[in-house]
């Protein structure tokens, strides 16, 4: 998949390529050169939804913004890959270990939450600071009615792949304050406009474990275990107040296991806050990697 003329100035990378050790290549971007920011996405978005982050921070910081396989710009290996919480961590796992970063910040959102922190907690003595963005990394057990339809055993895959009834009404449910431009919403959608290539969103949706038998229920309890360590760290949150999906109980949850975490919470933005609060997010996002210790 190539990157059309129409979207090449909101997204103008050139990202590179990675094949891993499942046998799949993942597409990334690398922007920029100084201390590592590392940015994961989580569903049904892609390294464009951090496109205007990288903007802010290439000129004096290096910028990777990882495509999860399936998604993006990444190979779409259909039923030939896990699509568990424990590989896709291997995988991040794995370009953070290809791109030698010796020590790096991590911002996540979304799914990219579990995902990144499982990687970066791994690597805890490599992990500076940490931007949290409407996500969760922990057991729950709410779920929004609209994604618990959308796991539904009997037509759950046929709403999501079938009909796009995840990626596509994310594109307007995702943003509270502004809808996005066409444009924007022709990026987000971009990987995401066949059946076979929305076999990951779909995925994903089946991998949120809400029972103890669920198979990725202890890989995303170990992550969860393992969260306090994070309190040595430098952790800024922000969040969208009108998240659908990640609503203020997670907020809160978040509060508990990081009391010392410099948290913004924008009442009016929705779920895709680097969309509703663009410029305020990226410049946190910038001010966090540029802080000075001394």
């Amino acid at each position: 998949m190539t990157i059309p003329d129409s979207l090449k100035e909101e997204y103008p990378f050139e990202p590179k390529r990675l094949k891993l050790s499942c046998g799949f290549e993942m597409s990334y971007v690398d922007e920029g050169e100084g201390f590592p920011v590392l940015m994961v996405h989580g569903n049904p978005t892609w390294s464009f939804y951090y496109r205007n982050v990288i903007k802010k921070l290439r000129g004096k910081f290096r910028c990777i913004a990882v495509d999860h396989i399936g998604c993006g710009l990444s190979d779409k290996p259909g039923s030939k890959y896990s699509y568990r919480i424990k590989q896709r961590i291997q995988d991040l796992g794995e370009l953070i270990d290809h791109l030698g970063l010796e020590r790096f910040d991590i911002v996540v959102h979304d799914w990219g939450g579990v995902i990144g922190l499982g990687a970066a907690l791994k690597r805890f003595e490599k992990l500076r600071r940490v931007t949290i963005l409407n996500t969760a990394a922990f057991v729950d057990s709410r779920i929004p009615a609209r994604i618990s339809l959308c796991r539904n055993p009997l037509f759950g895959k046929f709403l999501v792949q079938g009909l796009n009834g995840f990626a596509g009404p994310a594109a307007w449910m995702s943003v509270k304050k502004k809808p996005l431009s066409p444009t924007v919403k022709e990026g987000m959608l971009l990987p995401y406009r066949t059946w076979s290539n929305r076999r990951a969103v779909y995925e994903f949706v089946k991998d949120i474990p809400m029972h103890v038998s669920h198979p990725s229920f202890n890989d995303l309890l170990a992550v969860e275990n393992e969260l306090l360590k994070l309190r040595q760290r430098d952790v800024s949150i922000l969040w969208g107040g009108k998240d659908f999906c990640f609503n203020v109980h997670f907020y809160d949850r978040w509060r508990r296991f990081l009391p010392d975490a410099t948290a913004f919470r924008y009442q009016e933005a929705g779920h895709y806050i680097l969309e509703d609060e663009t410029e305020s997010c990226c410049e946190a996002i910038y001010q966090m990697a540029d802080y000075d210790e001394n």
